[in-house]
């Protein structure tokens, strides 16, 4: 065995991790010293007040889930609540974001990663943090990726005037090249260092984030009081030999890698031709659809995997089957980035977070962009602030670990919203079954199935007969961060996605 290898969203985070394990770290301490890194180098796609879930497998033990996803605040009344709408310009496509201090949800990053580093990390905090306090303080080089990120979250990160001041330079948003300074987020970082994340959750920055969303916003403090990270059994399918662990409910994201892997491997055509897995793809979104339908029921993604519910859409699957009701819109491009991390012990962590796209406020003194997760319509497809108890939101975050006979096989995960599942599923088939090495399984081209819309990249061919029903074809003319970041490693290769810009680092 190496003595690690890691796989994240930007140089910066990839070095942060390595540092950590030149140092005697293990596979958690580095990979929560990339996230706080990326707060910097990836600001767009992470941050303080986002959420996150991160599976870790310590050598020899089963892996366990830490759940640390945002919270809905306690619902009050929303009669003048500050929900705006804010379109973002893809090039080929403009996209409708709800941002605002409505928009805000109960933030989870901090809490799960002080908490698990102080669970199962080996150094001090202090030294976990050192990298991305050096990024805030010093500064960032934005790269090409970052930049194009920026400039299309650009009204929304022109919503305030605190984000105007850390983002703009000279009354322009910063450009690739030009260097990324959060003074702020630097010193906040600092007490972490020293204090962990009480102050943020019951202290004077938990009545700091009260009063600037008191006005249009949701958060109360005993919502921010009561926030708890919540350790989890994964969900688990045995595909080609191998045991698939993904994010359980409440999340969204792993079960339906699960449903999907199901379809594929109890069909007993392990050939995994195109035609196949676009089915397989309709029936996990009609299975979505026709079973997840409470709002208010954080356990409702499990429904997908009992028996009779699951052997009637496997039943549908075997007989090329589909559901005449298609739900089709425009998927969301989705700001999450990964870290993939294994030790020379064989320790394994599989990290992701995301800050939605940010609701365009700035915890003032702070640095940290507040998320924008109760404004994002994956998150909440039966709609708006219609939640009647306080809950976790299901993400699609699915955070994996893939195991032989108890032992490490592959640390996955990524970004992109509803194209994480799509993304890791197919990155999957690659490794395990198509032999694939892991740089090829993840570079290969990808499709994604979006209600009747068939999403793909060039080099895919797709012909009539492929497809369970009538889509539509929206092929793409290069590969695009739209079909997800896949960061990854195995025991001796590590690769990421260049979708994403992101690095690996092998020592």
């Amino acid at each position: 065995m190496k003595k690690g290898i890691v796989a994240t969203g930007s140089q910066e985070a990839t070095q942060a991790a390595i540092a950590m394990l030149e140092n005697g770290g293990n596979a958690v301490d580095a990979a929560v010293a990339a996230v706080f890194t990326s707060m910097t180098s990836e600001f767009a796609l992470t941050g303080v007040a986002g959420g996150g879930a991160m599976m870790v497998k310590i050598a020899g033990n089963d892996p366990l889930l830490y759940d640390f996803f945002v919270n809905t605040p306690s619902l009050k009344q929303i009669k003048g609540i500050d929900f705006v709408k804010a379109t973002v310009n893809f090039g080929s496509s403009t996209q409708n974001f709800y941002i605002g201090k409505g928009s805000v949800a109960i933030p989870g990053n901090l809490a799960g990663l002080v908490t698990v580093q102080k669970e199962l990390g080996q150094l001090p905090l202090s030294v976990v943090l050192e990298p991305g306090i050096y990024l805030s303080r010093f500064g960032y080089k934005m790269n090409k990726e970052q930049a194009y990120i920026f400039r299309i979250l650009e009204p929304i990160f022109c919503h305030s005037s605190e984000a105007r001041q850390l983002l703009f330079k000279d009354n322009q948003l910063l450009k690739e090249g030009e260097l990324f300074v959060n003074l702020d987020l630097s010193n906040f970082l600092e007490r972490v260092a020293r204090e962990g994340a009480d102050f943020f959750y019951k202290g004077e920055i938990a009545e700091l984030m009260v009063k600037t969303l008191s006005h249009g916003g949701l958060i109360d403090y005993n919502s921010l009081k009561n926030y708890r990270v919540i350790p989890r059994k994964p969900i688990c399918t045995n595909f080609q030999n191998m045991d698939i662990y993904s994010n359980p409910p409440p999340s969204a994201g792993g079960s339906l890698i699960i449903f999907l892997l199901r379809l594929l491997e109890k069909s007993g055509d392990h050939k995994f031709p195109v035609s196949k897995l676009i089915h397989a793809m309709s029936l996990t979104n009609t299975a979505r659809h026709e079973v997840c339908t409470d709002p208010n029921n954080e356990s409702l993604y499990i429904h997908l995997l009992q028996e009779d519910i699951f052997m009637h859409y496997m039943d549908m699957f075997s007989k090329k089957e589909s559901s005449t009701e298609q739900h089709s819109k425009l998927p969301n491009r989705g700001c999450t980035t990964h870290v993939s991390v294994i030790d020379k012990a064989g320790n394994c962590a599989s990290l992701t977070t995301s800050n939605g796209e940010g609701s365009g406020y700035v915890l003032p003194g702070t640095g940290i962009m507040l998320n924008n997760m109760l404004g994002e319509e994956d998150l909440n497809p039966m709609g708006f602030h219609n939640w009647e108890k306080y809950r976790r939101l299901a993400t699609m975050m699915s955070p994996s670990i893939v195991t032989r006979g108890g032992k490490p096989v592959m640390i996955i995960g990524s970004g992109g919203s509803n194209r994480i599942r799509s993304a890791i599923v197919q990155v999957l088939i690659n490794y395990i079954y198509r032999g694939m090495s892991l740089k090829q399984s993840i570079d290969e081209p990808r499709l994604h199935l979006e209600g009747n819309k068939l999403y793909h990249e060039p080099g895919i061919k797709i012909l009539p007969d492929d497809l369970p029903f009538e889509l539509l074809p929206h092929p793409f003319d290069e590969k695009n961060l739209f079909f997800g970041g896949v960061n990854a490693v195995t025991t001796n290769e590590g690769y990421s996605d260049p979708r994403r810009g992101g690095t690996f680092h092998i020592i």
